[in-house]
Formats: structure tokens, C-alpha cells, sequence
């Protein structure tokens, strides 16, 4: 069945799904260690409350029949083992109906966190892992050689990936089409990296440089992995070199990492790998249940495809509660100035001009501004990422930040894990406050007088001072 496999291609499978199975480790663990301040019972957004309103049909997820921590806790540690057990090459070491079984196992569960997850799970990067996930569901094993059906639709998903967000940003702000968002993006990125400062420091022509190759990257590069060997190869390349690039200016969680991972599917490796191996026919079964999934893409494919050929083209959508051939794109806009909030408490008695207020950190925002920013992705803050949209507008901050304000007012432990610095390790402070700073990375003669990386400016109060009792009230609790 020569049109059915591509034996070529058996390296670049095996990467790619020993890859995408580490970035579902990373997923996975991401979701055990922070659910119970976000979505557990007691959390932010609490799951039992979402699920009551929301029907199964839109958003369907294990945890609409049942829910508890413990059982959450049991689908995301159980989800990282299955994914790390992948990620060794155990799908490799069973039967090819076990091997699909293990990728529909890995997709369903994190299928069922995403749509509970409510807005702390609304990133691009949930949708693109569930669909890549889907499609490693259909990729086999080592029992045969890969299908070339399946590396196509990757082929495809990486194409829509990087050209739809070419166009959204070409038809968004205008700082894209002059060159100049890239004066501004290192320093208002939501969360920047330990390199972001000396990249926001090149010279500006440099930045313009940047600017026409994500373009040149975006726009022209994706139409090359649908070409065939070896152009398709090398468009490959230039979406991996673009994507460490983000990698080392910035923190996306696992969007960079995930884009590589997909742009191997288009990776010819026969020049390194030697001959395939020798493997069986595929089964019947197996290539008609390739072909029904192919179908189903390419029909599913006209919601996105319609999507990025429109004026009003949305960015990061799905267009079913699987999450199955979405539409992507970033920054089709990019914020001048950076704001950050910064939460602080007291613990005395009655706040006055006075007052000694002290100052909670976040594990990856920035705050104190002699910190330099860390590098946490793959892994994802979703609390810090938040508080960069609720800093751009309180709307964002709409339903979790008065909670979450009360549940440092109440000491909560789980809440507490979340930041890398509590000031009150032992008494809840009385009184908590936020405040709204402008902040902008320090000049090279700042830098070197201060040794800080930031600056920042207070530039009015985002909350005034809450007590216990009055956060009590405005949660419900």
C-alpha cells in the first residue's frame, strides 16, 4: 500500500510523537499542580459550579458525571504517567490497537481539564495540543510505517498554525505592517524571559529586521510545507529556527515547543535515518479509520479556512467543543505600554497614609524590579498570565480577583503555592490592596547605576484596601 505509508518518514514520527507525548507530560503536571486554587472545588473558578451551568454537549469532560479533587488529581498525575510512559516509547512496545489506545487515553483526558478549565484554560496552545493529540491518535506505531495521510494533516495543521497567525497580524495592528511592533513587544509580552530585556535593547533596525522575517516566516514560509521534498524540509527548518527564537525572547508555555513538534511531520529524515525499518502491512481496519478521520478534517477544515480568508478573522477559536481543526494566530495587536498590578497587604489595624504595605510575589510576572525575569515555559503560570490581561482592563479581572484577594485575606494554602513569595507566612495580613504600576525595562545607564531590570510608576489603585469580613462578602463565602 505505497500510497498509504510513507516509510521515510518512521524518524520523524518517532520524534515527533516521543516530542508531543513530553509536552503532554508537561500539560499534565502543569494542570495536578495548580487546579485547586484555579478549579477545584474550593478554587478561583470552582468545576461543580461551572459544570451546573454549562451542558455536556459544550463542553463535554469525565468531570460533568463526577467531581472531586481527588478525582481530578487522579486524571492529571495519571495523564503525566501515561504521557512520560509514552514519551520512554512504551506505545512503541505494545500492539497498534494498545498504541491507539494509550493517544486516545492522553487526548480524552486532557480533553476533559480544557473544557472545564474555563478562562484559565482559553489559550491557543490548549486547542493546538488537543488537535495535534488527535491526529497522534491515528499515527501508529512501530509496527507500521507511518502514515502518510495523518502527515499531512499535520503538515496542514502546522500550515494554518503559522499562516493564519501571519494574517492576523498583517491585518491587525499597524506597527506590523511598519515594522515597528517589535520596539515594543520584548517589553509588553505578557510574561518576558530572562533574555527579554537584551533583546528589547537591540538596535531598532535590527527590530525591523525581526519584524519582515516573522512576515517573510508567516506569510511565505507555511505554503512550503505543502510542497513537496525537499522544499517542505526546509520550510521546516525555518519554522523551527523562528520558533527558538520565541523560545529564547520570551515565555509562550508550550506554543513554541508544540509548533517545532508539528513542523516535524514535514521533515524528511531518510538522509539520517537509513533505511526504515521492516514492518507488517497495516491493517484494514486501521487504514479505513485513517481515511474516516482524514474526511473528517478536511470537512471540518472549512470553518477555519473561512476564517482566515475572512476581514473579521477571530483568533485562537474553535468551531466544536473537541477542539478539531482550529482556527490560530497572536498578537494581531501589541500594547505599548506595560501596566502590572501589584497586590500588597498590612496587618495593621487600620490603613493610613502610614502604613507599612508589603508586597506578594508572582513566580514569572513581573514585581520586584530588581528581579530578572525567569524562563518557565513549557511550563504555564496561568495565574500570572491572567494578571497580565487584568491588568490591561478589570474586565478581565471579572469573577476571580475579588476571590482571590479573599483568599489571601484568608491565608489559603492552595492559593498560596501559586506565588513564589507569601510576606505573611504566618498571620493572614488584615487588610489586602492592588495597585496599578507602570513598568518598562531599565535603560543600559539604569541598568548599570541601579542593576534593576524594571522601572515602574504608580499610576492609580486598581482595589482599595479589602479586609476579611468584606471579601468574605463580595465571594459569597
Amino acid at each position: 500500500m505505497d500510497w498509504f505509508t510513507a516509510s521515510d518518514y518512521w524518524l520523524s514520527r518517532l520524534v515527533l510523537q516521543r516530542a508531543l507525548a513530553g509536552v503532554y507530560l508537561v500539560a499534565f503536571v502543569s494542570a495536578a499542580l495548580q487546579f485547586r486554587a484555579l478549579i477545584g472545588a474550593h478554587g478561583l473558578l470552582p468545576v461543580p459550579r461551572f459544570v451546573r451551568r454549562v451542558p455536556f454537549r459544550a463542553s463535554p469532560s469525565l468531570f460533568h458525571w463526577r467531581y472531586s479533587d481527588g478525582l481530578f488529581a487522579c486524571v492529571s498525575w495519571g495523564g503525566a504517567a501515561l504521557a512520560a510512559a509514552v514519551a520512554a516509547g512504551a506505545a512503541d512496545a505494545v500492539p497498534l490497537w494498545a498504541s491507539i489506545a494509550m493517544w486516545a487515553l492522553l487526548w480524552l483526558a486532557y480533553l476533559s481539564i480544557v473544557n472545564v478549565g474555563q478562562l484559565w484554560y482559553s489559550f491557543g496552545w490548549e486547542s493546538l495540543l488537543l488537535e495535534a493529540g488527535f491526529l497522534a491518535v491515528f499515527l501508529g506505531n512501530a509496527e507500521t510505517a507511518p502514515p502518510a495521510l495523518v502527515l499531512w494533516l499535520l503538515r496542514w495543521l502546522a500550515f494554518r498554525l503559522e499562516f493564519g497567525a501571519g494574517l492576523i497580524k498583517w491585518r491587525g495592528d499597524r506597527c506590523w505592517r511598519e515594522l515597528t511592533c517589535l520596539d515594543y513587544h520584548h517589553e509588553t509580552q505578557p510574561m518576558p524571559g530572562p533574555l527579554s530585556w537584551f533583546f528589547h535593547r537591540l538596535p531598532k533596525p535590527l527590530h525591523r529586521v525581526e519584524t519582515a522575517a516573522n512576515h517573510v516566516a508567516q506569510l511565505v514560509v507555511p505554503f512550503g510545507l505543502l510542497m513537496p521534498q525537499p522544499v517542505a524540509t526546509y520550510a521546516a527548518a525555518v519554522v523551527i529556527v523562528t520558533q527558538l527564537w520565541l523560545v529564547a525572547s520570551g515565555n509562550f508555555s508550550w506554543l513554541n515547543w508544540l509548533t517545532i513538534v508539528i513542523a516535524l511531520a514535514a521533515v524528511d529524515g531518510s538522509a539520517v535515518a537509513g533505511a526504515p525499518p521492516s514492518v507488517a502491512a497495516p491493517p484494514p481496519a486501521y487504514v479505513v479509520l485513517v481515511c474516516v478521520v482524514t474526511a473528517l478534517v478536511l470537512v471540518l477544515s472549512y470553518w477555519p479556512v473561512r476564517n482566515m480568508v475572512s476581514r473579521g478573522q477571530q483568533m485562537n477559536a474553535s468551531f466544536n467543543s473537541l477542539h478539531l481543526v482550529n482556527t490560530y494566530g497572536a498578537f494581531g495587536s501589541v500594547t505599548r505600554v506595560r501596566h502590572e498590578i501589584v497586590v500588597e497587604g498590612t496587618d495593621e489595624e487600620q490603613p493610613g497614609e502610614e502604613t507599612v504595605w508589603r508586597e506578594y510575589e508572582f513566580r514569572g510576572k513581573p514585581g520586584d524590579v530588581s528581579r530578572l525575569p525567569r524562563q518557565f515555559a513549557p511550563y504555564h503560570l496561568r495565574l500570572d498570565w491572567q494578571m497580565w490581561f487584568a491588568a490591561l482592563s478589570p474586565a478581565y479581572a471579572g469573577g476571580w480577583f475579588e476571590p482571590f484577594v479573599a483568599r489571601l485575606l484568608e491565608g489559603d494554602r492552595d492559593t498560596l503555592r501559586l506565588l513564589r513569595r507569601n510576606p505573611f507566612p504566618d498571620v493572614p495580613p488584615r487588610y489586602v490592596r492592588a495597585l496599578l504600576y507602570r513598568y518598562r525595562f531599565t535603560t543600559r545607564e539604569e541598568r548599570r547605576e541601579t542593576g534593576d531590570w524594571w522601572h515602574r510608576t504608580l499610576v492609580r489603585e486598581f482595589m482599595p484596601p479589602v479586609r476579611a469580613a468584606e471579601g468574605e462578602e463580595r465571594t459569597g463565602r
